[in-house]
């Protein structure tokens, strides 16, 4: 975790940040060269694969030198700050023990890993677009907001999302103690990156908005508000293409983009499912006017615990595996063995700015539908900023798919490596519908199933798809099964 030089300073070494990842992007400096800083004070927030994380120093001191700048790429194991201890600081370091535990790989601070030595540093961005100058306090934009999904009936947020109101969305802006500013003492308290980029997506000047949060912070509830003053907004000024995007348009108008960081990592899980898994794909429509209603009467009769869509499908998905447990499994190759898991860990593909990532909810069965659509709130909020650790984003057993929010009706989706099966749900449409013989109008939508064909064959999947699309259509027969 660290190192000492010959003068006495230590260098804190990037540490293993979980899942095997072996680099992370420097999001944002908490602070600056001659800060003093406390044990475990953040000092670093930084972007992997995964999630962005803070990174808290172990021990002691002032910072002599920070190794890297905001978008630079650094590997695990090489230097992140140099500290200098300060008088009476060259005490036997308290953390020296476990410093040297972790170099043979018992652990980490942060997550509970092992650290690695990476190769020599090197620079890289993403692809992102170009920002005006900040104050020298203000952070990059790293993590842009969801953008709104097309009009539809069911909730309205990203994949395997719940419908969340703007104010619900203040935990994931991180109400922390304001980081350190170096600039004037007028610039505004802004935390989150999410924040800023949302501020420069809507031409609001943030030194114009009064900051709700702990000290002033702006969070993102200020910013939605400000949308509404035109006073705030500043002149818009088209960006000019990032230097750092890819390579430079040829002569015929190409651009290369660097297949990096959750992309690669995206392409990457993907591919091997195709390759790996053979996978086969069944659909149904199904008459979702009965669920419209079951949680439109949910809702009523308790308003401050609202129920969402998204909700009630996983507790007929968590119905249907309980029936169906040949679904909740995975395929262990080398083993030569299939693995039906005790407990559903219930993931939700959600489409963020960073890329598509599937946070799960661990043993999701234990769960109340209330206690669902609590969980999936706060996990899907979570995922739009990137706060969920490494951990939250991988051990899934089953995905539920919400596409519909993109205004499209069906979808043969990839299997989420090593899940066994992943169901979707299409948009929530009026269509004609056939009822008790007469035609009439119902809400309706398409359910597909992907499911891997070395775990069961048709008649589990085809049982599975249709006990689910008997309880989107008669919600009673879930009380049947609960």
């Amino acid at each position: 975790m660290s190192e000492r030089t010959a003068v006495g300073t230590r260098d804190f070494l990037l540490p293993d940040l979980g899942e095997g990842l072996s680099e992370a992007e420097i999001v944002e400096w908490r602070v600056a060269v001659g800060d003093v800083v406390t044990v475990d004070q953040s000092v670093v927030e930084v972007e992997t694969a995964k999630a962005v994380v803070d990174v808290p120093c172990p021990y002691p001191g002032r910072v002599v030198a920070l190794h890297g700048a905001a978008g630079e790429v650094r590997p695990v194991g090489q230097p992140l700050i140099t500290i200098e201890p300060l008088d009476g600081d060259d005490a036997p370091d308290p953390h020296a023990t476990y410093r040297e535990e972790e170099r043979a790989g018992s652990g980490n601070v942060l997550i509970g890993y092992g650290t690695g030595h990476g190769g020599p540093g090197r620079r890289r961005r993403r692809p992102r677009l170009a920002v005006a100058p900040e104050p020298a306090s203000t952070a990059p934009a790293a993590v842009p907001a969801v953008p709104a999904g097309p009009p539809a009936p069911t909730d309205r947020a990203v994949p395997g999302g719940s419908s969340t109101p703007p104010g619900s969305l203040a935990a994931a802006d991180r109400d922390s103690e304001p980081a350190r500013a170096s600039g004037p003492a007028a610039a505004p308290l802004v935390i989150s990156p999410i924040v800023r980029r949302l501020a420069k997506e809507h031409g609001i000047d943030l030194a114009s908005v009064r900051g709700t949060g702990p000290g002033g912070v702006i969070r993102r509830v200020d910013v939605e508000a400000a949308r509404t003053a035109p006073a705030a907004r500043l002149a818009a000024v088209p960006d000019a293409p990032d230097a750092h995007v890819g390579l430079a348009p040829t002569g015929d108008g190409d651009v290369v983009v660097p297949l990096t960081g959750i992309r690669k990592v995206i392409a990457d899980k993907l591919s091997r499912s195709r390759r790996e898994i053979p996978e086969v794909t069944i659909w149904v429509d199904v008459d979702a006017t009965g669920l419209l209603e079951t949680r439109a009467a949910i809702n009523t009769a308790s308003p401050d615990a609202p129920v969402s869509i998204l909700a009630l499908l996983a507790r007929i998905c968590l119905s249907g595996l309980r029936r169906y447990p040949q679904l909740n499994a995975r395929v262990d190759t080398e083993g030569q063995r299939i693995v039906q898991s005790a407990g559903v860990h219930l993931g939700i593909a959600a489409q963020t700015d960073r890329g598509l990532v599937v946070p799960v909810l661990r043993d999701a069965q234990r769960l109340t539908t209330r206690e669902l659509a609590a969980a999936l709130a706060e996990t899907t909020a979570s995922a739009r900023a990137g706060t969920l650790p490494p951990a939250r984003l991988s051990g899934g057993t089953f995905t539920l798919n919400n596409y519909g929010v993109f205004g499209v009706d069906g979808s043969t989706p990839i299997i989420n490596h090593p899940e066994a099966a992943l169901i979707g749900v299409g948009r929530i449409v009026d269509k004609p519908w056939v009822v008790d013989g007469q035609l009439a109008v119902r809400k309706v939508t398409q359910l597909s199933l992907t499911f891997d064909h070395r775990v069961c064959d048709g008649g589990v999947a085809g049982g599975f798809l249709r006990h689910v699309a008997d309880c989107v259509e008669q919600p009673a027969l879930l009380v049947a099964n609960v």
